[in-house]
């Protein structure tokens, strides 16, 4: 650790901290800040006492193709962005591959380049429903290679929304039902719906592990959470925004979980 980073005091417990769900940016991203924003998400990181952020690059973020449906050149070129940023910051970042179950093939070919390479998770867009079957060859290749997947997930689908194939947690527990030996993480319970509805849509699926990411605190979220779950099946994340990861960390020592 660099005498800065040791000067700076954590906000978060000193244990090792963990943010399951995190994103980088890169030069293909379209957007001039791209490394201002890396830097922000480790400085924040290092304030909260973040040890690893394990972390996906999801294509080119929409510039050159659909952010849900990221082409596979946009999701070779992040998944790269993301393998060279692991080697920069081996100390700090874990990696997440990304892959769009539509191109079958180069989804497979990815996933074992880069678990190759160090990858240890798969992340699922909503580039395919998760009760489709077009996610079945990833699951078997992603309990072949003990990887956790990443899928995203709104919570409780009630209609099709424009650009994106939306997932709740019905039907990522179908899939989870399909291939008992596989491990998901159900994504951001706080990233907008009704949360309520997931808990039971999952509870019998042992082998899924929701994620307390996403910009919503809404009060009673995390209780419920523990209460449907118990604090075994939870993971911490932040996603996109650090503060509202922060003020989940802090809610669950007001909620009174011990270490």
């Amino acid at each position: 650790m660099s005498a800065a980073r040791a000067a700076v005091r954590p906000t978060a417990a000193d244990e090792p901290l963990i943010d399951a769900h995190a994103h980088f940016y890169h030069a293909g991203a379209g957007r001039a800040d791209w490394a201002d924003l890396n830097t922000a998400r480790f400085r924040a990181g290092e304030r909260i006492g973040i040890t690893y952020h394990v972390a996906s690059i999801l294509g080119s973020y929409g510039f050159s193709s659909p952010t849900y449906f990221p082409s596979p050149r946009d999701t070779t070129c992040g998944n790269d962005a993301m393998l060279a940023l692991c080697a920069q910051e081996p100390d700090r970042v874990r990696m997440y591959v990304t892959v769009n179950p539509n191109y079958t093939d180069h989804a497979l070919r990815e996933i074992e380049r880069c678990a190759a390479r160090g990858a240890i998770g798969i992340k699922l867009l909503a580039s395919r429903r998760a009760d489709d079957p077009l996610l079945d060859p990833i699951a078997e290749l992603a309990a072949q290679w003990r990887l956790p997947i990443l899928h995203h997930i709104w919570q409780h689908r009630r209609r099709e929304w424009p650009s994106q194939e939306i997932s709740d947690g019905a039907d990522l527990a179908q899939l989870a039902g399909r291939h008992p030996t596989a491990m998901f993480i159900l994504a951001h319970i706080g990233g907008g719906g009704d949360y309520l509805h997931t808990f039971p849509a999952i509870a019998d699926h042992a082998n899924i592990f929701p994620d307390l990411s996403g910009s919503g605190v809404d009060r009673g979220m995390l209780d419920e959470a523990v209460a449907a779950l118990g604090p075994s099946r939870l993971l911490w994340g932040t996603d996109l925004t650090m503060d509202t990861g922060l003020a989940k960390l802090r809610a669950l020592e007001v909620i009174g979980l011990t270490a």
